[in-house]
């Protein structure tokens, strides 16, 4: 699945939005994961092809002419800018920039940040809202430019100065615009795990001031006891799914929810002060997760879209297995899981993943905006998903810099 490997310059990059990839080609299922295997995706090289082959790929398709065809629903949200749909994907983006040292992609993440202002979007509690600071906070990280953080202070600031109390019940309405639900002025659904604390923790390494990871670390743990299943090892997507059922009887257990919440902990733990009291917690838990989601991966691959219910879910789903293929790669290049036990898993990910992967550099196999398991279908991606395979790519692009593909590990 070799693709040119391409190097944009400035110029370049910024005039990306005016290409137009075609209509979405035909598939019914991923090419073949024993194919794939057969090309030595595991090398440096090919895994900054077929990474680059999806950033560039998104940089095409980053207006409404260019991704309609792709983004069957929720299209006039995929247009926000300061969006979380956008948002992750440059997110990823950021992420896979600084692993390959890619002046070029971060040239083009400046001058996206420049033309926001650096604002955050507009509903000042809700953390989807927030996920943008993430890209804005690696910008300030290469350029050291404090205007790139101040909105995300001021706003963070607003917050401090007036927290919301409301409960994470997700049943009442809201009240204000914006606010579908009152509980949405919290972290009441596991998705925010990755859209707002990554940006708090982050904060506070960057002002050396405690008071954006205090709030933080409180407001994680209150969501995680009341979202986390202890036996299970994993997250309901919000309070409506205590009591909900898949046909077979298993709760229901979300894989992208899942991915959101075990992609932003490598986040906060790498930002994390390693003598805060809170931080073997963190670690205990993102543990804790990555036990049960090895056990839980199918043999294509792929994490069923419903992570308890794969049975009932016979389908390829890519963006919450790109999200754990990142966690666990974060995981395996920081010495906390085992090598034996977890490349397999990383392996067998990655495949799957290269496998989703058109012939144009589009990431399929993307399931839609949505809250539960859904349908899927090979000719839909969206930001979010392009976006999680990139800091799937980084991981993996870290571990083979290491050297982890050089001998076998347990199974392949």
């Amino acid at each position: 699945m070799k693709r040119p490997l391409f190097t944009y310059t400035m110029g370049l990059i910024l005039s990306l939005g005016a290409v137009n990839c075609g209509s979405p080609s035909v598939e019914t299922e991923p090419k073949s994961t024993a194919n794939i295997q057969a090309e030595g995706i595991f090398s440096v090289a090919a895994i900054q092809d077929v990474t680059n082959g999806v950033t560039d790929w998104q940089l095409a398709h980053m207006e409404l002419a260019e991704y309609g065809a792709f983004v069957p629903s929720f299209q006039e949200r995929s247009e926000e800018k300061r969006g979380w749909i956008q948002g992750t994907f440059l997110k990823g983006m950021a992420d896979w920039a600084l692993e390959t040292d890619n002046e070029d992609y971060f040239k083009f993440l400046k001058a996206f940040a420049e033309k926001q202002d650096y604002q955050l979007e507009a509903r000042i509690y809700h953390a989807d809202d927030h996920v943008v600071g993430q890209y804005y906070a690696a910008l300030y990280d290469r350029y050291n430019d404090l205007e790139m953080i101040k909105p995300t202070l001021q706003v963070f600031d607003q917050i401090l100065d007036n927290p919301s109390d409301v409960s994470l019940e997700f049943g009442p309405k809201g009240t204000e615009a914006g606010y579908s639900h009152e509980c949405l002025k919290r972290w009441c659904w596991a998705d925010a795990l990755f859209m707002g604390p990554p940006v708090w923790t982050k904060l506070s390494k960057i002002t050396n001031d405690p008071k954006y990871l205090a709030f933080s670390d409180e407001e994680f743990w209150i969501t995680k006891d009341y979202l986390f299943d202890d036996a299970a090892g994993l997250f309901l997507r919000d309070s409506r799914f205590f009591d909900r059922r898949e046909e077979n009887g298993e709760k229901i257990y979300w894989s992208r929810g899942n991915g959101w919440v075990f992609a932003g902990l490598t986040d906060i733990i790498d930002d994390l002060p390693k003598d805060h009291p809170s931080y073997d917690r963190y670690v205990a838990l993102y543990k804790q997760m990555a036990a049960s989601l090895i056990a839980l991966q199918d043999d294509s691959g792929y994490w069923p879209v419903s992570l308890a219910a794969g049975d009932l879910y016979p389908v390829a789903e890519s963006s919450g297995t790109a999200f754990f293929v990142a966690g666990l790669s974060w995981g395996l290049a920081n010495n906390m899981l085992d090598k034996a036990a977890y490349l397999p898993s990383v392996k067998r990910g990655w495949r799957a993943l290269n496998a989703a992967i058109n012939d144009q550099g589009m990431l399929g196999w993307v399931q839609q905006v949505g809250y539960a398991p859904d349908r899927v279908s090979p000719n839909e991606t969206q930001f979010y998903g392009n976006g999680a395979f990139l800091l799937a790519g980084a991981g993996v692009h870290e571990l083979s810099e290491k050297g982890f593909f050089d001998k076998p590990a347990g199974g392949q």
